[in-house]
């Protein structure tokens, strides 16, 4: 997203070039993965500018983001890009956060921040949290039998992935020295941002664990990666590549035995899993926030605070009052589901 020489100099290349160089990396310590999502939420912007308000790039200025633009640009995402509302969504975030930093270091940007801050991107519809039933979860747990060194390593990813509801860049990141098996066991986690969190874990993984390092981490180095591969003849910390492919040959072994094995498996699933399977057992929506390393409650509950089928069944059964041969109608799955979606 270079500024072109002939660019209106009215600061929005040095803005855009200080906001994804040095404000995302270096003061917000965003992830790669985050940087690139907002460039290409800038970029795009800037060819709805071009295509459909005739400003080529080197003309680009403020100027160019007021209201009634980025109105336009948000039906122009749905309607000729069939950018779904959570696309949207993710988009005008982009948009948005730029023009706040920049409103940050020019105050007299602050009314084209807030123009753009007032135009809502649609809703996306609210559905159930998708997760693993737990037969599933236990039959994928146990597939890779441990009959070799790797089949071992791959259940101890999937045990530690799975307790300690981790992200996929968390497990790849984790060392040894994260783990703390003592009294009340937990294991470091880092986080986006390069935050820190600590997990609880049970004492069975405990147990895992132990045998585990045992066998991969004879004489425990801290700094050595928990999980690791051969790279360039030294163990090197395993690649997301590497936990997706341990996950889906885990489904491919486990689902002929357990039809509730999804075809698709892919990391964040266990993760949403592990975090339904605490709010089921009554853990509270703060502490499931905390585990995930949610900065808003917002953010868990638009995911995990939804009471699941089996869950509002139990809860009619107990109001239902006693001596009724049959249940009411609206306790009928399809009637739950409709109010499920309501």
């Amino acid at each position: 997203m270079g500024r072109r020489p002939t660019a209106r100099n009215d600061g929005f290349w040095d803005a855009a070039r200080g906001f994804l160089r040095d404000w995302c990396p270096r003061v917000r310590k965003m992830s790669p993965a985050t940087i690139a999502a907002y460039k290409t939420g800038l970029e795009q912007y800037l060819r709805f500018v071009a295509e459909e308000r005739g400003t080529p790039r080197s003309d680009v200025s403020f100027g160019c983001f007021g209201r009634e633009n980025v109105k336009a640009y948000t039906a122009w995402m749905a309607d000729t890009c069939g950018h779904a509302p959570k696309t949207i969504q993710l988009r005008l975030t982009a948009l948005t956060s730029f023009l706040a930093y920049a409103a940050d270091e020019d105050l007299t940007l602050a009314a084209v921040r807030d123009e753009a801050a007032s135009v809502k991107p649609p809703k996306a519809p609210k559905r159930p949290v998708d997760f693993l039933a737990r037969p599933a979860t236990r039959a994928i747990l146990a597939a890779h039998a441990g009959a070799t060194a790797k089949a071992r390593r791959n259940r101890m990813i999937l045990i530690f992935l799975y307790d300690t509801a981790a992200r996929v860049s968390e497990v790849c990141g984790a060392r040894v020295g994260d783990l703390r098996l003592g009294d009340a066991p937990f294991a470091v986690l880092r986080g986006k941002g390069g935050k820190t969190r600590a997990m609880p874990i049970m004492a069975e993984t405990v147990n895992h664990l132990r045998i585990y390092l045992a066998e991969f981490h004879p004489a425990p180095d801290p700094e050595a990666p928990l999980f690791h591969s051969p790279k360039n003849g030294r163990p090197g910390p395993i690649s997301p590549d590497t936990v997706s492919r341990v996950l889906k040959q885990a489904g491919d072994l486990a689902r002929p035995d357990c039809l509730e094995v999804p075809d698709r498996l892919h990391c964040h699933l266990i993760r949403r899993t592990r975090a339904m399977d605490l709010y089921q057992d009554g853990v509270p929506l703060p502490l499931i926030m905390q585990m995930l390393g949610h900065e808003s409650m917002s953010t868990t509950s638009a995911f995990y605070a939804f009471a699941t089928h089996q869950m509002m069944a139990d809860a009619i059964k107990a109001a239902t009052p006693p001596g009724l041969d049959e249940a009411p109608e609206w306790i009928r799955k399809d009637v739950i589901e409709a109010l499920y979606a309501l």
